[in-house]
């Protein structure tokens, strides 16, 4: 079990990549506290976690909500008295195009996307600093290491991700605490299930896909537990695309 005994906090693990990685997390012997903001989605997941006889925990939280933030990290450390891996997960896609943007959706996708890993990472760096460590994965997209087109506040905002991540890697290294960033490729979850099953989107995402197939949440997850875990133990700061070979182009 790579990460038994270590507390996680997954964000956005409701559903797809998310409830992936809190199943996963959980088998491989991790508390995990599962976050989203559908509450019944989360709880739905803590309870097949804890029928396949694992630890969990279900809160609703608005990831763009500080307040919400610190009461995910109250209950934290009041029932386990620190942290030790952070999984920021949670996050939302962009359906209309940029000329159609509003500054407050703008807003809206920006705070979701980035700002979110923001509050996770400072207000959970001290409860990582108690255990004498930890680590942290941020999932961004491909779209925030080669751009993307028609989507910029989400291509920007995990761009941010991205480069926030180095930033704390930089930042807290001394700390014993670890920072990564995961890059999905074009992976079929309910959030992008509108463009992968229209059969124009999903033949052109299969021909710019060297592995010719589409990724699954599985397979994302089992990169995310990788970073979390002591195998990666010397690797921070790093951005790790999980996309069939998509940016190797």
């Amino acid at each position: 079990m790579r990460v038994k005994g270590k507390v996680v906090i997954i964000t956005g693990a409701g559903s797809g990549m998310g409830r992936e990685e809190a199943v996963l997390f959980a088998k491989e012997g991790a508390t995990v506290v599962a976050t989203d903001v559908n509450e019944e989605a989360v709880q739905a997941v803590v309870q097949e976690i804890e029928q396949a006889g694992g630890e969990a925990i279900a809160m609703k939280h608005n990831v763009a909500s500080r307040a919400d933030w610190e009461a995910v990290y109250e209950k934290v450390e009041s029932t386990y008295g620190g942290l030790d891996i952070l999984v920021n997960n949670a996050g939302m896609s962009q359906p209309e195009s940029f000329d159609d943007l509003t500054d407050e959706r703008w807003d809206l996708i920006v705070d979701v996307n980035m700002k979110s890993v923001y509050y996770g990472v400072q207000l959970g760096i001290p409860l990582m600093k108690q255990r004498g460590g930890g680590s942290i994965v941020n999932i961004s997209s491909i779209a925030g290491l080669v751009g993307g087109s028609g989507a910029g506040a989400y291509t920007a905002s995990k761009g941010g991700v991205r480069l926030l991540t180095k930033a704390i890697a930089n930042d807290y290294g001394k700390d014993g605490i670890r920072c990564n960033s995961v890059h999905p490729g074009y992976i079929e979850t309910p959030m992008s299930a509108a463009y992968m099953e229209n059969p124009q989107y999903r033949e052109w995402f299969l021909a710019n896909t060297p592995l010719q197939k589409l990724g699954q949440a599985k397979e994302v997850a089992q990169a995310v537990l990788f970073l979390a875990s002591d195998d990666a133990s010397y690797i921070t700061g790093v951005e790790l695309a999980v996309d069939g070979g998509v940016t190797a182009r």
